[in-house]
């Protein structure tokens, strides 16, 4: 595995009406719900891994915390960036960051994933 700490991907994301609190059930307002803001964040350190996984890995999460600090409504874009700020043998711990197109910040957090075999760990499952 050639994950090495400093790595990083960004991606921006458009607030859709899909993506609301009110829509995605975290909530009764139509602004971005955090479950999608989650998976958003999710998505970017996934991008950040594959670059470097070999043939048959994937990788899953493992544990997250998001403190999610401002409301975006339908429309805005919000810039999402994940670095890696550790590596333990399987684990890949992210530092992530969501911020609104006039730099403020959306939310922070942390988020671990570990490298897997895929064959081996959808066989644990059955």
């Amino acid at each position: 595995m050639g994950i090495s700490t400093g790595q990083q991907a960004e991606q921006d994301f458009t607030v859709t009406d899909a993506d609301t609190a009110a829509v995605v059930g975290s909530g009764s307002l139509p602004v971005l719900g955090t479950p999608r803001l989650l998976a958003w964040c999710e998505a970017v350190t996934c991008a950040v891994v594959e670059a470097s996984l070999e043939p048959g890995q994937t990788s899953v999460g493992v544990q997250v915390t998001l403190e999610h600090r401002d409301a975006s409504p339908v429309g805005a874009v919000v810039h999402v960036s994940a670095t890696v700020s550790g590596v333990e043998g399987r684990r890949v711990v992210f530092a992530v960051r969501a911020l609104h197109d006039d730099g403020s910040e959306v939310a922070t957090g942390e988020i671990a994933r570990a490298v897997v075999d895929a064959d081996r760990f959808l066989a644990r499952l059955r």
